[in-house]
């Protein structure tokens, strides 16, 4: 019989001294009652350094010159990576049909559209994204940038890869996915050239403003389910760096469980056939 290892347990304090270095850093929150699974996740962190406890492995994180490099591997650990293509149908239909003919009006001068993904994961988003701005057959002979960002590294080389497995179709009609992709070994599908070339992924702290801002202004982010795993502060932080950074009229869509309220005034609520959406004021 093999041994089973023994798990580092993680003291009240061990967990407060954590979960607020990850919030600053990250901006993602961690309730009292996700001690055990902050305990669970981080353990063999700790057996790859050879720690007996998570005290030691605070220090690590606050003084050795690999703690950069080491908070971004938590990042890959700690961050939830669940989506898919064509996620929200309502918003991407309003996004379609009422948003981009009218971002079309407003830049027929320079034809240059961009726009933001944000904790865009494994890339479906940005992807899906580009197909729709393909299908609306508008911008022919535009210059337009889809950034995909993300603070996990991992989900950043899966995106820039572009193969896809069954799982991420489940809200996909083989329309799409006939046209859009290319079949591969095992039921896999890799995205397009067409679609691909409209998407740079960045690896991007939300609440780095200072980086935020060299991505220039936006036509329009998405930001869906993400706000929901930060704390008060750190939404409000986040959602003044969107406003900055988008273009008066802008639209800034949330996930449907996500609102603004108790966050910022600065967007008002507007009332699309499809779906509500946030818009920075003209």
């Amino acid at each position: 019989m093999f041994e089973k290892e023994k798990t580092v347990s993680i003291s009240e304090e061990e967990f407060r001294l954590l979960r607020e270095l990850i919030r600053d850093h990250s901006g993602i929150y961690f309730s009292d009652d996700s001690k055990s699974l902050l305990e669970r996740r981080l353990n063999g962190r700790l057996k790859s350094h050879n720690m007996r406890s998570f005290r030691d492995y605070y220090r690590f994180l606050l003084y050795d010159h690999k703690r950069d490099e080491e908070i971004s591997a938590i990042m890959d650990i700690l961050t939830v990576n669940e989506t898919y293509f064509f996620r929200e149908q309502n918003q991407l239909r309003a996004f379609k049909e009422e948003i981009l003919p009218e971002l079309k009006e407003k830049n027929l001068k320079n034809k240059r559209l961009r726009i933001l993904s944000a904790g865009c994961s494994t890339g479906e988003e940005p992807y899906t994204i580009g197909i729709l701005i393909l299908e609306s057959k508008l911008f022919k002979d535009w210059d337009i940038e889809i950034i995909g960002s993300d603070i996990n590294r991992r989900v950043l080389s899966v995106a820039r890869r572009g193969i896809y497995g069954e799982n991420s179709f489940r809200g996909t009609e083989r329309y799409y996915i006939h046209k859009y992709f290319e079949p591969q070994e095992e039921g896999t599908y890799k995205i397009k050239d067409k679609v691909k070339r409209l998407v740079n992924f960045s690896y991007l702290n939300l609440l780095d403003t200072t980086k935020m801002g060299f991505l220039g202004k936006m036509d329009t982010i998405f930001c869906r389910n993400v706000l929901i795993y930060f704390d008060l502060d750190s939404r409000k932080k986040v959602v003044s760096g969107f406003f900055n950074i988008l273009k008066k009229g802008g639209y800034l869509l949330l996930g449907h469980a996500e609102s603004l309220i108790n966050i910022s005034t600065d967007f008002e609520l507007k009332h699309l056939k499809h779906d509500l959406v946030y818009q920075k004021p003209e």
